[in-house]
C-alpha cells in the first residue's frame, strides 16, 4: 500500500496512538461523512420530484436509485486498488473531485430536463461517494483503539446522519417548496409547461453542493493525516497467499448485512414522501411529508449518538440485535396499520437503522489485520445492495406502497440474525457450517 503519499506516520500499532493525535483527523473525516450523507439523502425529496417531472412508476422510480448503487457495486473494488495506489489522502480528494462533477451534471441535467443526463450525474456522485466509503470508514475504524472501533465508527457515522435531517430540510425548501407537484395534493396531474417548470428547480441546490464539495477537497487536498502504519498494508504475495477472506465469517455475513440494511433504509427513504402522501395514511402534500421525514432521519442521528455511548459500556453485538428489533417492529406497524399510525411506525424504523451500517462494518472487519482494506472493498461493494430498492418500487405498484416495507422487516430481521450468530470474528464460514451441524 503506497503510505509513503501519507504524511505525519503513527505508529504501526494502532492501540497505542493517543488520542490527542488522531482528534484532527476524525473532525476533517467527519465532514466527509456529513457531505456524502447529505448528498446520498438529497435523494429522499429529490425522488418523488423526479417521479412527478418524468411522470415515473414506482418502480422506475426505483430504478434511479438502484443506479446510483451500481456505482458502489462497479467502483468498490477499483477504489482499494486506488487507494493502494496513491494513497487514503489523495484518493478521498479524487472522490470529493468526482463528487463535483456529478453535482454540476445535475445541474445541466435540469436545464436540459434530461431524464438520461440526470441518470448519468447521480452515478457520477454514486462513485465518487464509493471511493470516499472505501477510505474513510477503514480509516476511522482502525485509526484508534481496536476496543472502541464500533463505538467510533458509529459516532462519526452519527455525523453522516446529521448531514441526512440537513439534506431533507434542504431539498424541502429549495426542491419541493419550489414547485408544483410539491405544493399541490396528491395526485394532482401537471400540465407539461408546470413538469418544465418544475424540472429547473434543482439547479440552485446542486450549485451550492458543488461549490462546498469543492471547498472541502481543497481542505483535504491540504491537511495532514495520519497513516495506518502497517496495520492495514498489503502483505507481501507469498504472505497474501496463505490468508483468505473466506475465512472471516464476520465479514462474508456482514457484507450480506450491509446490502440488506442499507436497502432498508434507502427503501424507507426513497418511499416515504409518496407513502405518507397517500390519503389513507398521512394525506399530505409532498412539502409537509418531507417535514415528518426529518423526523425518520432525526431518529437515525439520534440512534447513533446514543448507540456510541451504549456500545462503549455493552457489546456491539447486543446493542445491534436491540436496534433491530425495533427497526422489525416499527416496518410492521408500516405494513399492517393505517393512518397516521403506519407513518409514525415508519418514523421508528430510522431509530432502529440507525446504528446498522456503522455496527456491521466494523463488526465485520474486526480480526482482518493485513485484509482490512480488501474486506473493507467487499463491504463497501456490498452497498450497492440499495439497488434491490427497484423491487419495493414493483411491490408498491402491484399491491400499494405499504406492503413493499415487508422487505425492510425481512432486512432487520436478517440483521438481528447477524447481531446474535454471524458477527463471531475468526471463524471460518464452513467450517461454522459444519460444526452447526453436528
Amino acid at each position: 500500500m503506497a503510505i509513503s503519499q501519507m504524511t505525519t506516520p503513527i505508529d504501526t500499532d494502532p492501540s497505542s496512538v493517543l488520542p490527542g493525535s488522531y482528534r484532527p483527523a476524525l473532525t476533517l473525516l467527519a465532514s466527509l461523512f456529513f457531505m456524502w450523507g447529505f448528498i446520498s439523502v438529497i435523494n429522499g425529496t429529490l425522488l418523488p420530484h423526479l417521479r412527478s417531472v418524468f411522470d415515473l412508476s414506482y418502480f422506475q422510480t426505483g430504478l434511479i436509485e438502484s443506479v446510483w448503487f451500481i456505482g458502489y457495486l462497479l467502483v468498490s473494488i477499483p477504489a482499494a486498488k486506488l487507494i493502494e495506489r496513491i494513497g487514503y489522502q489523495r484518493a478521498l480528494t479524487t472522490g470529493l473531485a468526482v463528487m463535483v462533477v456529478g453535482s454540476l451534471g445535475m445541474i445541466l441535467a435540469a436545464t436540459l430536463v434530461s431524464y438520461w443526463v440526470t441518470i448519468g450525474s447521480l452515478f457520477t456522485v454514486s462513485c465518487g461517494i464509493a471511493l470516499l466509503q472505501v477510505a474513510a470508514n477503514p480509516y476511522v475504524a482502525v485509526i484508534g483503539s481496536p476496543e472502541s472501533a464500533e463505538s467510533r465508527l458509529t459516532l462519526v457515522q452519527a455525523f453522516n446522519t446529521t448531514g441526512d435531517v440537513l439534506a431533507i430540510l434542504f431539498g424541502k425548501y429549495l426542491i419541493l417548496a419550489r414547485t408544483t407537484a410539491g405544493t399541490t395534493a396528491h395526485g394532482t396531474l401537471l400540465t407539461p409547461e408546470q413538469r418544465m417548470a418544475d424540472a429547473r428547480a434543482t439547479e440552485l441546490p446542486y450549485l451550492i453542493v458543488a461549490l462546498v464539495l469543492a471547498v472541502l477537497a481543497i481542505l483535504i487536498a491540504r491537511a495532514k493525516l495520519p497513516a495506518l502504519g502497517s496495520a492495514t498494508a498489503r502483505v507481501s504475495p507469498d504472505e497474501r497467499s496463505g490468508l483468505s477472506l473466506l475465512n472471516h465469517r464476520n465479514l462474508v455475513l456482514g457484507c450480506i448485512g450491509i446490502a440488506l440494511c442499507v436497502l432498508a433504509e434507502i427503501g424507507v427513504g426513497s418511499y416515504f414522501i409518496n407513502f405518507v402522501s397517500q390519503p389513507s395514511v398521512a394525506d399530505l402534500t409532498q412539502e409537509h411529508a418531507a417535514t415528518y421525514l426529518t423526523f425518520f432521519w432525526g431518529g437515525m442521528m439520534v440512534g447513533r449518538f446514543a448507540g456510541a455511548a451504549l456500545m462503549r459500556m455493552i457489546p456491539a453485538e447486543r446493542v445491534l440485535a436491540l436496534f433491530a428489533l425495533i427497526a422489525t417492529a416499527g416496518s410492521l406497524v408500516a405494513v399492517f396499520a393505517s393512518g397516521p399510525a403506519a407513518m409514525y411506525g415508519l418514523i421508528t424504523v430510522g431509530l432502529g437503522i440507525s446504528i446498522m451500517f456503522p455496527a456491521i462494518f466494523a463488526l465485520a472487519i474486526r480480526g482482518l489485520g493485513p485484509l482490512t482494506e480488501e474486506g473493507s472493498g467487499l463491504l463497501v461493494m456490498s452497498i450497492a445492495g440499495g439497488a434491490l430498492a427497484s423491487i419495493q418500487g414493483k411491490l408498491a405498484d402491484l399491491y400499494g406502497l405499504h406492503w413493499g416495507f415487508i422487505v425492510t422487516a425481512l432486512c432487520s430481521l436478517y440483521v438481528l440474525f447477524y447481531a446474535l450468530w454471524g458477527a463471531k470474528p475468526g471463524v471460518p464460514l464452513i467450517a461454522a457450517r459444519h460444526e452447526a451441524g453436528h
